[in-house]
């Protein structure tokens, strides 16, 4: 009887291990991110990481820079045509096989009859998208730092990427709450399966609507009034960030108060310009776009398919797991631009570059233990 009681609790002590090393079996690193006892841990799966961040080798070697101009040997160049035609050949090859179909190959977005036509909107949408990989490692240097973006980060070998976002299906109207239940009561991995809005994107992501909801105090003010709509609508969107990077709240934030930007880790800041680069790119590149896409490669409501955290990131706190690519796709760092960009209005709080408990030069040091 003993020995059986013995192999229960084994069994018992051997599950709730696997529920609190991230519901999932399989190897496991746990980071200590804060002081312990805070309970400030990140729990990785390893395999699953390493199995969606997996690099492609390159088609073939970087060639030297140098030589005649790509626009000396082609036509139509409106974008590159300041680039050395060997690595022009060389991105080329890239993008065959980051984003084109095996079956289609160089077909995808050109005519093999006439290369220079724009008569297929693939390659209309492709040039607009080398202006926006352009654009985000040039300008948005605050959050995607020296690493970069090329196009495999969000395509990953696939013609269109799978993690994006259109409006909701589920919203008859989506500009009135007339038949619109916004998402709530129906699971969606958006929100962690959870009774949260499931479409928080469309206000925050591809709009400009005020993200925080925390107030000074339990009451509105005059300043700070928020209803609980909204509220629910940011918790939906901050828990679809968590699932993008497959990290916890206080991977940014500080448990003692989520809103305290001087309590907040640095990546609070890096996530702040990355929503604002998202909207950008929504804005800016993928909604310039909606009269060239056609209705099938269009969301349910007809407009087109914009990004998310997810996008890019697709489960790791940093897409590839922070390899980069840029250095064998060197004409997609863009021209040099300012290394932060923030909104006038909306400025990142200057208490946030104060150094204190989590941030800055007072930051405890970090510990990984494998499971």
């Amino acid at each position: 009887m003993s020995n059986i009681r013995t192999r229960a609790a084994a069994a018992v002590a051997g599950l709730s291990f696997a529920l609190l090393g991230g519901c999932d079996l399989g190897p496991k690193t746990s980071t200590q991110t804060g002081y312990r006892g805070a309970g400030l841990q990140q729990i990785t799966d390893v395999a699953h990481s390493a199995k969606t961040n997996a690099i492609p080798p390159a088609p073939y070697p970087l060639p030297p820079d140098g030589g005649p101009l790509a626009s000396a040997s082609y036509t139509n160049l409106k974008v590159l045509g300041g680039v050395s035609k060997d690595r022009f050949d060389h991105l080329m090859a890239e993008i065959n096989q980051w984003v084109a179909p095996p079956a289609e190959g160089c077909n995808y977005c050109h005519n093999p009859e006439n290369m220079a036509s724009d008569e297929k909107y693939t390659k209309v949408v492709a040039r607009r998208m080398l202006q926006m990989t352009m654009n985000i490692n040039s300008r948005w240097s605050s959050h995607v730092k020296t690493t970069g973006v090329t196009c495999y980060t969000c395509h990953r070998g696939n013609a269109v990427p799978e993690y994006r976002w259109s409006l909701a299906e589920g919203s008859p109207n989506p500009g009135s709450i007339r038949g619109n239940k916004y998402g709530q009561n129906t699971p969606n991995r958006n929100v962690g399966y959870s009774s949260l809005p499931y479409d928080p994107f469309a206000r925050y992501l591809n709009g400009k609507a005020q993200i925080r909801v925390a107030g000074n105090s339990a009451f509105p003010s005059p300043d700070h009034v928020v209803s609980i709509k909204d509220a629910e609508q940011t918790y939906g969107l901050m828990m679809s960030i968590s699932a993008a990077l497959g990290v916890n709240c206080t991977y940014c934030h500080n448990s003692q108060s989520f809103r305290a930007w001087n309590l907040s880790r640095a990546q609070r800041g890096t996530a702040y310009y990355g929503i604002r680069m998202v909207r950008d790119t929504n804005e800016t590149y993928l909604g310039s776009l909606q009269g060239v896409f056609p209705a099938n490669r269009k969301g349910p409501h007809g407009d087109v398919f914009k990004v998310n955290c997810a996008t890019c990131h697709q489960g790791a706190s940093k897409p590839l797991n922070g390899v980069s690519m840029i250095a064998q796709a060197p004409a997609l760092r863009g021209s040099a631009a300012p290394a932060a960009v923030s909104p006038v209005a909306e400025a990142v709080p200057a208490a946030f570059a104060k150094p204190n408990a989590m941030t800055g030069n007072n930051k405890p040091a970090a510990s990984t233990v494998r499971k």
